[in-house]
């Protein structure tokens, strides 16, 4: 499980992942290394740039944080700023209060404000995206997904020593807050969650979002561009265990993201949603109900919710769920897959650089991000490979989807150790291809951690960067030296940043490919000079390379300018491929070929794109002249284009359209599964899957059943509106899931209550038709 601290008073706490409000304080520098006469150089490992190859962008969002200062964000030009943690799960942004959840005694607690009466206006939400605003930092702000938000503005706590008895621990500063567990640390069941929280639906999200328009514009004006929906959900069964004891299932965590992802869209069709946001990568893994139920049980082999949904992994399934969204609704509402990562190996996420064994396994364990050979010296004991693991489950389950990670922190913000483990990291990113990150907190402005921010955003002072087109760069050994290479695009120059990770001085060839001889500039971070980077002297360079001497425990960064006489890069698109024809077309899939483009270069792959009226989603990519789209609806025009590319990163203008129609599917009727996700005394969670099995498209429903027991009773519910008189349930589906195309489905569930007996329904009818099972 993700690494812990221990918890600090209200005004200081920072929980790892979760309680981010108020702003945290930056982790205490640690002394500079002890005064030891250098090493001697000794031969390091070979170094190699090909600025012809391995060209892609670099996106800017890979240098954000958490709650970073203004002074902070401007001295680094800082792209993103996250509002997030567990605190923004329940954050009422018209009270402006938080609940600090688990992280600090499950206490209702308002924000400074200077000027509550004129609230919502004015809230701690609202300053943080004005101080993003005038350092031109984009904004991801976290969206609450759990259906509870804090009451009032007033303090309160989740479970009262006077209401709840004797527990485990209290918060000193208000003792009638305890811990949720009793003395003998047994959990507290059975409060009530009004006692801090008030129920919301999708359109508080929709409400917080046109709150923040009005203020600051849309997402296409310059306004909030990023939504995280919520805030590691799969967890809320321990951290917001006061409201949300149970874990939260596949097909409610889908429902709740079809729901609030639409609400998202219709406040600013702009805005951008991250999701799920997981903990870590056993947020790819299970669900929150799986590790619920295998946390108490062992049954992580064989956990029952992915049983009951085919046996698929959570992170894989959901992302098939998004695209079956858009494919029905010609709207897309989640634009990144989001999963956050922390170093699960013994020392390496503590503040403190730790001993040498520690330090050494930090700068080993940012293998984790890429590399298939390294085992994750943890619990994990498996290459884990985040980014390329997914990047995979995009590029298969839901083509177009980018990557973020909206949370990771590598310890030892104050020692030299974190700024190379750092700077590793982001040059990974870079590499790696990751769309958006965002450090887990912001360190403060005079941390190592925050000059290897400096190396890549302002290394001069004068806002001097790393490149935005990433070029392949290699070494013959990365656990000693790791090189990333950028082209700049203001003026063409090659940069280079090299991270030492010894103890030693290392001297190593760099050897040059597509580059220009000359003279390079010089700027490095090191052991020998904490309070900054320093200018080196200038490194002579000849078109093949040059050698160098790296000093240990060092960051450095080269500017090569581009010379004259260079051949003009390669700006020539290839021809548009030809019209798709279909080959084999089924209930869902179309099997599409083409005709090859041409190029002066070169063609190195083709994109298949689905029209949605004026606009185009890429479904796929392939090398070759085909490509079968999969996942479809029966019975439903699509229409495809494809384009081009080179090596380059030229498009081709796209090819005619076609238009096909998939196969209508023989089976008919309506189908309804009712399923209990999980059950505790007095309550429990049920989802109801709604499939319509026929030719013909419905167009609003009506699902109705009854009860079969005394004092069962529907109580809060989401993706439909509930309604129950005697022993009959009645849904009615909302504006977004009111259409089902033939053979597709919509879940709807809601938390029930029940008296001891809790048999499923029996009978459905539809539209007052009835359903088979």
């Amino acid at each position: 499980m993700r690494p812990t601290t221990a918890l600090l008073p209200v005004t200081l706490a920072v929980a790892l992942g979760g309680l981010a409000l108020p702003p945290p304080p930056g982790v205490a520098a640690g002394p500079a290394p002890a005064a030891l006469g250098p090493a001697p150089a000794v031969a390091g490992p070979a170094l190699a740039v090909d600025t012809t190859s391995g060209r892609h962008a670099i996106s800017p969002y890979v240098y954000g944080m958490n709650f970073a200062d203004e002074a902070l964000a401007r001295d680094i030009r800082l792209p993103l700023n996250r509002y997030g943690g567990n605190a923004t799960t329940r954050y009422n942004f018209r009270n402006d209060t938080t609940n600090r959840a688990s992280d600090w005694y499950f206490e209702n607690i308002p924000n400074d404000n200077p000027d509550p009466g004129s609230l919502p206006k004015g809230s701690e939400s609202d300053r943080f995206v004005a101080a993003n605003e005038a350092t031109g930092t984009d904004t991801v702000m976290t969206l609450p997904m759990i259906g509870w938000v804090a009451k009032e503005r007033a303090r309160a706590c989740g479970f009262s020593v006077a209401k709840y008895g004797p527990q485990e621990s209290t918060d000193q500063w208000a003792p009638d807050c305890g811990n949720g567990k009793k003395p003998d640390g047994t959990l507290i069941t059975g409060n009530d969650p009004t006692d801090t929280s008030v129920a919301v639906g999708p359109e508080y999200a929709a409400d917080f979002v046109t709150h923040l328009k009005t203020e600051f514009g849309g997402a296409a004006d310059g306004g909030v561009r990023f939504y995280n929906l919520d805030n590691e959900p799969d967890l809320w069964h321990s951290t917001h265990r006061d409201v949300r004891p149970a874990g939260l299932g596949y097909d409610e965590l889908r429902d709740r993201t079809y729901a609030y992802g639409a609400a998202v869209k219709a406040a600013d069709p702009g805005a951008k949603t991250l999701g799920p946001v997981g903990w870590g990568l056993n947020s790819i893994h299970y669900s929150g109900l799986d590790q619920d139920v295998c946390s108490r049980t062992g049954c992580w082999s064989n956990p029952p919710d992915r049983a009951a949904h085919g046996g698929q992994e959570l992170g894989p399934w959901y992302l098939d769920q998004m695209r079956a969204y858009e494919q029905q609704h010609g709207k897309r509402i989640l634009d990144y897959f989001d999963i956050h990562i922390y170093p699960q190996q013994s020392g390496v996420h503590n503040s403190e650089p730790g001993d040498a064994a520690t330090q050494e396994r930090r700068l080993r364990s940012t293998r984790q991000l890429w590399d298939p050979t390294y085992v994750d010296e943890s619990w994990i004991d498996k290459p884990v490979q985040m980014i390329p693991r997914m990047r995979g489950l995009v590029d298969q389950h839901y083509p177009g989807t980018k990557l973020a990670i909206t949370e990771y922190n590598w310890g030892a913000y104050g020692h030299i150790n974190g700024a190379l483990a750092q700077a590793d990291i982001l040059g990974i990113f870079g590499r790696e291809g990751l769309d958006l990150a965002n450090l887990w907190t912001a360190p403060t402005a005079d941390q190592p951690v925050a000059h290897a921010f400096r190396i890549y955003r302002n290394y001069d002072g004068q806002g001097g960067a790393f490149g935005e087109t990433s070029v392949k760069a290699t070494s013959a050994d990365q656990g000693k030296l790791a090189i990333y290479a950028a082209e700049r695009s203001s003026d063409e120059a090659l940069t280079l940043v090299v991270v030492n990770k010894t103890g030693s001085e290392l001297t190593s060839p760099v050897a040059l490919t597509g580059a220009s001889a000359g003279t390079a500039q010089v700027y490095r971070y090191s052991a020998a000079n904490l309070a900054g980077i320093v200018r080196a002297a200038d490194q002579p360079v000849s078109a093949t390379g040059f050698t160098a001497t790296f000093p240990a425990n060092s960051i450095t960064h080269l500017v090569l300018p581009k010379g004259d006489g260079e051949p003009p890069a390669d700006t020539e698109a290839p021809t548009a491929p030809g019209k798709p024809v279909a080959g084999g077309v089924t209930g869902d899939s179309i099997a599409l070929s083409w005709a090859a483009s041409t190029d002066d270069t070169g063609v190195t792959g083709y994109d298949v794109h689905r029209v949605n009226g004026d606009t185009t989603v890429q479904v796929g990519s392939a090398t070759g002249t085909s490509y079968t789209v999969t996942g479809l609806t029966p019975d439903t025009s699509y229409t495809f284009q494809v384009t081009a590319r080179d090596a380059a990163g030229n498009v081709s203008a796209a090819s005619p359209a076609l238009t096909v129609r998939t196969a209508v599917r023989p089976d008919g009727g309506c189908r309804v599964a009712y399923t209990v996700a999980n059950s505790w005394p007095g309550g429990f969670t049920a989802t109801v899957t709604i499939t319509n099995g026929s030719a013909v498209p419905i167009d609003g429903w009506t699902l109705a059943f009854d009860f079969p027991a005394a004092g069962q009773r529907v109580g809060q519910g989401w993706s439909a509106t509930w309604s129950q008189s005697g022993a009959t349930v009645t849904a009615r589906n909302l504006s977004w899931n009111g259409r089902l195309a033939p053979g597709t489905s919509t879940s709807i569930g809601f938390n029930g209550v029940q008296t001891g007996q809790n048999p499923s329904p029996e009978r459905f009818t539809l539209n007052g038709q009835a359903c088979g099972n």
